[in-house]
């Protein structure tokens, strides 16, 4: 029993891990997984973010994202474009946590 509970939080905290939202930031669009505008209108976004300060806060595909200088430690590698028609998500930065997610969820794939 004691191999089982052991085995199902292994698993768990692999499964906590795989959803995070690391994210570098690349100065060389073609090097990007994904371009990204950013907008000071927030029903104008796809995704609204809030910026964590600690990796581990920064779970799932909800718009909390952790920012690494170590790209081999990113989830994902963004491209920040200031043309909003090249890029596949406009994002809006939030101050309160509570606010981020998802306003397009056709767009959810882009970070899954």
């Amino acid at each position: 029993m004691k191999k089982i509970l052991f085995l199902f939080s292994l698993c768990m905290m692999f499964a906590f891990y795989a959803n995070s939202q690391t994210i570098y930031v690349t100065d060389t669009e073609s090097w990007a997984d994904v371009t990204v505008y950013v907008t000071n209108t927030e029903s104008w976004a796809d995704l609204v973010v809030y910026v964590e300060d600690t990796e581990s806060w920064a779970n799932g595909n909800k718009g909390l994202w952790y920012f690494t200088d170590t790209e081999s430690w990113a989830d994902k590698t963004i491209y920040f474009t200031d043309t909003e028609s090249w890029a596949d998500i406009t994002i809006y930065f939030t101050d309160t946590e509570s606010w981020a997610g998802w306003k397009d969820n056709s767009k959810m794939h882009l970070f899954e």
